[in-house]
């Protein structure tokens, strides 16, 4: 298989009938185990009057109804901890995930089995085989191996194609760097803002990586991976090809990668994923080359059915025929474009306003408060509150501060937060619907 550009030849060059067949077959399927396994899809069907059997292809997908992230953390908060939208028992689960919140302090969490674990890394290999990566090769993720799901499912890939592991759990930077030229690595996979920030520890340590050994960096969890002048950046910074994903924490793998061709976009991994592109506002699908909201169905983890999903991403949606690769699957011009919603995204973290605010308003120290995002140095997010002490409060604020300090990295995958008192008057006030994120980023959610 290694001298094959495809990972899976037949599925990734099939023509585009009888892979709608192909994705019909597998709609079918998980429609009728949903209703019959998840008490949430069982009372989402039937709220909308569909019938399992009733769905008989791809063209039926459109009866199904929405799934959206309020409705999925809803159920969890009605049963914790994980909800009533899995379709096995708790004790089939190998694997505890989860991803920041839309309400604060509440998460939303995830549980995978054996078999979703094979098919998490199956979806990796077809990004990773995709770009390049062979069994000969050293891959070094400079992640740091917690709940947060990011890399670990193209950590397991790496191994069930036979190329060397480098873990790098919480190393620091220079670390990561000295085992990067110790081991000689060939491929590295990181965040492209901690790509960049790898870059200047190793020009501050004397480190030549560009006549280095590392040939391709596989970057995700950010949109900066597809803008051209970014990876145009960590390209000569690196003396290697750069190459996107992009996953979700609700699917547990990625559904998109871009191939060793590098068409300007990401192909979608559509014999595991149907991913309509549908207008925001009206919920109508959008056709090829029109902005709009991508919309998920996963067929592959047996743990969470996932029908329709809304991710609030903004993308363009063009033919896989753009691309000389020889894949059928569709594009994603530019990759993930942007969000449709208020949710941040800093270092791969998510972040929601409403939530840091929920947090925030539990201090009564606080008076009033703003969110800031900065680049640092040019190449790194930075995230901090900004915040006015409230009359009376002045001999506990610190300790306070402190202890809120502490919250919002906890309840954001460890994200550091830099807190920051200001002189009172001055923040902004608001009459109306108030705006307290101030983001001054060089590139919005990237480097």
């Amino acid at each position: 298989m290694s001298d094959s550009p495809y990972w899976n030849p037949k599925t990734e060059t099939m023509p585009r009938e009888d892979l709608r067949r192909l994705q019909g077959k597998k709609l079918r399927a998980m429609v009728a185990r949903a209703h019959a396994k998840s008490p949430f899809h069982r009372r989402l069907l039937d709220g909308a009057g569909v019938k399992p059997e009733r769905i008989r292809g791809l063209d039926d997908l459109k009866r199904l109804p929405f799934t959206t992230r309020e409705a999925w953390m809803e159920c969890q908060g009605q049963v914790p901890m994980f909800g009533d939208m899995l379709a096995q028992p708790v004790d089939d689960a190998v694997r505890y995930h989860m991803t920041s919140g839309t309400t604060g302090r509440r998460p939303l969490r995830v549980l995978d089995s054996r078999l979703d674990w094979k098919w998490i890394a199956e979806c990796w290999c077809y990004g990773f085989h995709g770009f390049g990566v062979r069994p000969h090769d050293r891959v070094f993720f400079a992640f740091s191996y917690a709940t947060f799901i990011g890399f670990w499912g193209a950590h397991y890939a790496c191994e069930k194609m036979g190329a060397m592991v480098l873990p790098s759990g919480n190393m620091t930077t220079p670390n990561r760097v000295r085992v990067i030229e110790e081991m000689g690595a060939t491929v590295v996979c990181a965040t492209p803002t901690y790509a960049l920030r790898m870059a200047q520890e190793a020009r501050e340590l004397g480190v030549d990586l560009v006549n280095g050994s590392v040939q391709r960096l596989i970057v995700s969890g950010e949109p900066a991976g597809s803008i051209p002048a970014t990876k145009k950046m960590i390209e000569a910074q690196w003396g290697a090809k750069v190459g996107d994903t992009a996953g979700m924490t609700e699917l547990g793998t990625i559904m998109m990668f871009e191939c060793a061709h590098q068409p300007g976009g990401a192909h979608v991994i559509e014999d595991h994923f149907v991913e309509e592109v549908i207008d925001p506002a009206t919920g109508k699908e959008v056709g090829y080359g029109e902005q709009g909201e991508r919309v998920v169905t996963s067929f592959g983890r047996g743990m969470i059915p996932v029908i329709r999903y809304r991710t609030r991403d903004l993308v363009v949606k063009v033919p896989g025929s753009r691309c000389r690769c020889g894949r059928t699957f569709d594009l994603y011009e530019g990759g993930i474009l942007g969000r449709v919603d208020d949710m941040l995204l800093v270092r791969g973290t998510n972040v929601y306003p409403r939530a840091v605010e929920a947090i925030v308003r539990e201090y009564p120290v606080v008076d009033e408060f703003q969110i800031r995002l900065w680049t640092e140095e040019g190449i790194r997010d930075e995230i901090g509150v900004r915040y006015e002490v409230r009359s009376g409060h002045e001999a506990g604020a610190e300790q306070a501060v402190a202890a809120l300090q502490k919250d919002l990295v906890r309840n954001h995958e460890g994200l550091n937060f830099h807190v920051e008192r200001v002189p009172t008057g001055t923040l902004p006030r608001f009459e109306l619907k108030a705006n307290r994120v101030k983001d001054d980023r060089i590139v919005k959610g990237g480097a």
